[in-house]
């Protein structure tokens, strides 16, 4: 995977800072460009990860009834506006087989996925897809809810305001008894 190059981000930071009139040497801006910098590879660092990794530790257990994991906070970047969304992931699965994966290993799934210029639709059904594929559950149910920055200090104007999506798969899509227990237990 591609490193970040911090010099060639610093450089477009002093730019931007000029463009928009601002004086890049002026004393609280001269580190400004390498705090960016530093800032970028830190919120963009699932770029340089694989998010199926974190989920090929799975464990023999005999369960195959629920198990989700709720309020995963995390934070992504629009990649519209390059401004941040952030909010709470809820992932339920249903294991097959026996095979069920470590609790934090959906958390860090859900982070590495939305260290990128995202969207909210995307992390939604990428958590999913992933999660189906590599741990091969009777049905995943992924709901994300947000508030994005771009609709909150921009354009729109409507702080506060929260996006939700949802993804459902497999038994979670067929069967409206199963799906609604999982809300069900999301929501309270």
């Amino acid at each position: 995977m591609k490193n970040i190059d911090l010099d060639k981000i610093e450089n477009a930071v002093k730019q931007i800072l000029e463009a928009i009139g601002e004086d890049p040497t002026r004393e609280g801006l001269i580190d400004t460009p390498k705090r960016v910098a530093k800032m970028y590879s830190e919120v963009f660092a699932g770029l340089r990860e694989d998010h199926k990794a974190h989920l090929t530790k799975i464990f023999g257990e005999d369960h195959e009834e629920l198990v989700i994991v709720k309020d995963i906070t995390f934070f992504s970047m629009c990649e519209h506006h390059l401004v941040p969304f952030f909010g709470k992931a809820h992932v339920a699965y249903i294991p097959k087989d026996g095979r069920v994966t470590g609790l934090s290993k959906l958390a860090r799934t859900v982070e590495t996925i939305a260290r990128r210029p995202q969207l909210q639709e995307r992390i939604t059904s990428t958590v999913a897809d992933t999660i189906m594929e590599v741990v091969e559950p009777y049905g995943v149910l992924v709901v994300v809810e947000a508030e994005h920055m771009c609709m909150s200090m921009r354009g729109v104007n409507k702080p506060g305001s929260k996006t939700v999506t949802s993804a459902v798969r497999g038994i979670f899509a067929k069967d409206n008894i199963v799906r609604s227990e999982a809300l069900s237990l999301i929501r309270n």
